[in-house]
């Protein structure tokens, strides 16, 4: 027992069943030895209660070392999964038993969000301050997505692309995404205050939202998959935030997003938002109703 139990903490699988495997060689073997081939007397009974006890050892053993390896396993996808999404749904996603892998389609706002003008901004800085400053606004913008029950779809260079809905919809999906450019704004303006007195560091953001049917799955080849949402609706989203440099809004949203948070009741918020007409989109076969939310 105390030599299987010692494998234990150095060994794999197989070297544990060796480890009993060869304990019970040596019980066997000690009992020829000691009593040769004749079964009389408590020899045998001991002989047998030391094998079973061996063989229980080894099982309890092999059993609780698939439990750390599984608990070590659910906390490299906790730990995965919190890259992407929030800590409430990281949770939520864990203690269902639905593969994130299986496709469907649904309901669902996507936010891009861009640094507007990203290069000239970095031009003249070294790669360490490049990278200082792009790691702090992509945390920003993380914070924001993941304040309001979002996802990260991916990171895209300098900026992202969001999704308020899969892997796992509520009834505020649209709600959500409007409070996080809400919060992507007022950040924004806390940083341009915070750096009024370094021009090299003030910076625009532009934040493009659609309303619509997303297809979710995974996507990519065997080497490579990736979680991630496709569709006319992300087409749209990513056309509508390069749309803000147009308008010079920071934020432009669809008639379709409007209409979703007039349905899911939360008027007081679309009303934050003011029209800015149709306009043609790249892309776009007709028209789209933009709104831009309203400056402070």
């Amino acid at each position: 027992m105390a030599a299987i139990l010692i494998g234990a903490r150095d060994f794999e699988c197989t070297g544990i069943i060796f480890s009993g495997l060869s304990c019970v060689a040596l019980t066997a073997l000690s009992y020829i030895l000691t009593h040769g081939i004749t079964f009389v007397g408590g020899a045998p009974l001991r002989s047998i209660v030391s094998f079973v006890t061996i063989a229980t050892t080894t099982a309890l053993v092999l059993k609780n070392r698939s439990a750390n390896e599984n608990l070590a396993e659910v906390k490299r996808e906790r730990k995965n999964l919190a890259r992407f999404f929030s800590p409430e749904i990281v949770k939520r996603i864990v203690q269902i038993d639905v593969p994130l892998s299986a496709a469907r389609r649904e309901k669902a706002a996507v936010l891009f969000a861009d640094v507007v003008g990203f290069t000239a901004l970095t031009s003249e800085k070294t790669p360490d301050e490049v990278i200082g400053v792009l790691r702090e606004l992509l945390a920003m913008l993380s914070e924001a997505v993941f304040a309001h029950r979002g996802s990260i779809d991916k990171f895209l260079g300098d900026g992202l692309m969001a999704v308020f809905g899969p892997p796992l919809a509520s009834n505020q999906d649209a709600t959500n995404a409007a409070l996080c450019a809400m919060q992507i704004r007022d950040r924004l303006a806390h940083w341009n205050a915070r750096h009024a007195n370094n021009p090299g560091k003030l910076i625009r953001i532009a934040v493009g939202i659609h309303w619509g049917e997303v297809v979710q799955g995974d996507i990519g080849t065997d080497q490579r998959l990736e979680f991630t949402v496709v569709g006319a609706t992300v087409n749209i989203a990513s056309r509508v935030e390069a749309y803000c440099r147009t308008l010079n809004a920071t934020v432009l949203v669809t008639g379709d997003f409007i209409q979703s948070l007039i349905a899911e009741g939360s008027v007081e918020v679309a009303n934050a938002f003011t029209s800015e007409g149709e306009h043609l989109l790249k892309g776009c076969r007709e028209p789209l109703c933009l709104y831009s939310l309203k400056i402070r």
